[in-house]
């Protein structure tokens, strides 16, 4: 009989654990978030790198228009221009891959990329997401060159 008692403790245990858990998994957490992640950056024909980068609206609200002022760094430190990266709107819970052009600039010669500034970032139904398309924004590369905040 003992043996028995101890399987339906562990049972009713873990079936007592379960809502828990389920509700823990719901409310949003540090996992809730903007990831821009600098997946791929190749020479262009004309002389110049275009930068392949996916944008994850972790969030639980869409987004407007998501876009981010960056600073290309040359290989000695020096910034060398200030573009735009605008993915326009993003669903929640969504990726988008975007392709940026940087005209007469080799990827050889980008030492890093940071991210300067939040161009606008609102949501589906007007609010200001600045905040948090910064402060919330994480990081990533799969390339040399080194990219983040």
């Amino acid at each position: 009989m003992p043996r028995y008692f101890g399987r339906l403790l562990i049972a009713l245990s873990l079936g007592l654990a379960s809502p828990a858990l389920a509700q823990d998994a719901a409310a949003p957490g540090p996992d809730s978030r903007v990831m821009l992640e600098l997946n791929g950056a190749s020479d262009t024909k004309a002389g110049g790198c275009q930068l392949t980068i996916v944008a994850t609206n972790q969030l639980e609200t869409g987004i407007k228009r998501a876009a981010w002022q960056v600073a290309i760094f040359d290989k000695a430190g020096a910034v060398q221009s200030l573009p735009i990266l605008d993915f326009g709107g993003m669903i929640a819970g969504k990726t988008r891959v975007g392709l940026f052009p940087l005209p007469d600039r080799p990827c050889a010669d980008i030492g890093r990329i940071v991210v300067n500034d939040v161009a606008e970032c609102s949501a589906e139904d007007g609010a200001d997401l600045r905040d948090i398309c910064l402060g919330g924004l994480a990081t990533q590369t799969r390339t040399d060159i080194d990219f983040g905040l």
